[in-house]
C-alpha cells in the first residue's frame, strides 16, 4: 500500500505499535462486525503509538491531546475515535453519541501498517519514559473506562469498584485505573491462571463462579458492597451477581455484551435502593484528555505480549484462545 497522504488537519504518524482488539480486529477480520462494513482492501489497527514525521497545513497551535504544538518527531499514541469539529455532540463533549463517529482502523484505513494519517486532534505526545507498547495499553481502553467513570460522577478515593472480566485489555485497565485513582477494587476472573496474574498487578481477585461471591465481596468490601460495578461481559448469571453485591445508590456500567445480550432485571430492586444501570458506548477525546494525565502522573496498564508485525495472524489466534491478561499488540516499527 503506498504511504498515506495527509489532509491540511491530519499528522502522519510512522507506527511503533498497535494494539490487537478482539471486535475491532478478530471479530471484523471474521466478518462479523456488527456495526462496520470495509471496502476492500481494508486495513485493521484502531489505537497504536508512534512518531510523527509530517504535519498538515492547517495543524498549529494547541491540538486537543497535546499541550503545545505537535511536531515532526513528536512521540505519539492515537485515539481512535474520530469525530467531524462541527459535529453538535463532538462540541458537547460526548462525541460518542453521534452517529457520525468514525474509527481508525474500521470506518478509515487503520494502522496495521508502516505508516497512519490521523487528525492531529486524536494525537496525545507520550510522557517520557513511556513505551510504545504501554501507550497502546493505556490510550483506548483508559478512555473507555475512564468515560465509565465519568458518566457515574467519576472515582473518589475509598470507592468500591467490582470489575468483571477483569483478565481482558478493557477489563484490566479498568481495574487498574480505578486503583490507581484511590479505590478499592476487586478484580474477577473465572481463571485460576489469570487470577493468579491480576493479583500479580496488585489487584484482589474473585472467582464470580464460586457460590460464595456475593459474600466474599461483602467480607472484602463490607456489608455496603459495591459502589460501581463494571461489566462489559452480559453474561445472564454474572449480571444477576452484579446486583447481588450492588450497593443503595450504586451503578453497573456496561460497555460490551461479549457473553450475551439480553438480561433480566428486578426493576423493585433498582427503583427501590436507588440504583442505576449506564451504558457507555466508548470513550471520547475529553475522556482519552483525562486519562492521559493520569498517564503523565505515572499511571500504566498491562500489556500482555507484543508480537511481531508480520505474525499478526499468530496474534489474532493467541486472542482467539483467551489466554491474554491485557493488552496485545503488533510491534511494527
Amino acid at each position: 500500500m503506498p504511504v498515506p497522504e495527509i489532509s491540511p488537519r491530519e499528522v502522519l504518524v510512522r507506527v511503533a505499535a498497535v494494539g490487537v482488539g478482539r471486535l475491532l480486529d478478530l471479530v471484523a477480520r471474521a466478518g462479523k462486525h456488527p456495526y462496520a462494513k470495509f471496502n476492500l482492501p481494508h486495513i485493521l489497527g484502531a489505537e497504536h503509538a508512534g512518531t510523527v514525521v509530517a504535519i498538515g497545513s492547517e495543524v498549529e497551535g494547541d491540538v486537543c491531546g497535546t499541550i503545545g504544538s505537535v511536531r515532526v518527531g513528536d512521540r505519539v499514541a492515537v485515539y481512535p475515535g474520530v469525530s467531524s469539529a462541527d459535529d453538535v455532540d463532538a462540541q458537547e463533549g460526548r462525541s460518542e453519541f453521534s452517529p457520525a463517529l468514525s474509527i481508525i482502523g474500521t470506518h478509515r484505513p487503520g494502522a496495521y501498517a508502516e505508516y497512519c494519517a490521523v487528525p492531529a486532534s486524536n494525537v496525545f505526545v507520550v510522557p517520557p519514559g513511556m513505551s510504545p507498547a504501554d501507550a497502546v495499553a493505556v490510550i483506548n481502553g483508559g478512555a473507555v473506562a475512564m468515560n465509565q467513570f465519568e458518566k457515574v460522577g467519576g472515582i473518589r478515593p475509598g470507592q468500591r469498584v467490582l470489575v468483571q472480566g477483569a483478565s481482558s485489555a478493557l477489563g484490566s485497565t479498568t481495574a487498574l485505573l480505578a486503583k490507581h485513582l484511590g479505590a478499592e477494587v476487586i478484580a474477577t476472573s473465572r481463571s485460576s491462571s489469570k487470577r493468579k496474574r491480576l493479583r500479580e498487578l496488585g489487584l484482589e481477585t474473585l472467582d464470580v463462579s464460586d457460590g460464595s461471591f456475593a459474600e466474599d465481596v461483602r467480607e472484602r468490601f463490607g456489608d455496603g458492597g459495591a459502589n460501581l460495578v463494571v461489566d462489559n461481559l452480559g453474561q445472564p448469571e454474572i449480571w444477576q451477581k452484579n446486583f447481588e453485591v450492588l450497593a443503595s445508590g450504586g451503578s453497573v456500567v456496561t460497555s460490551g455484551a461479549f457473553l450475551g445480550r439480553e438480561v433480566t432485571i428486578n426493576l423493585q430492586q433498582l427503583y427501590s435502593r436507588n440504583q442505576r444501570i449506564v451504558g457507555v458506548r466508548t470513550g471520547n477525546l475529553e475522556s482519552a484528555a483525562k486519562v492521559w494525565q493520569e498517564a503523565s502522573r505515572g499511571f500504566r496498564s498491562v500489556v500482555d505480549r507484543s508480537f511481531p508485525f508480520a505474525q499478526a495472524s499468530e496474534a489474532h489466534r493467541y486472542i482467539e484462545n483467551g489466554g491474554n491478561v491485557g493488552r496485545v499488540q503488533l510491534a511494527v516499527g
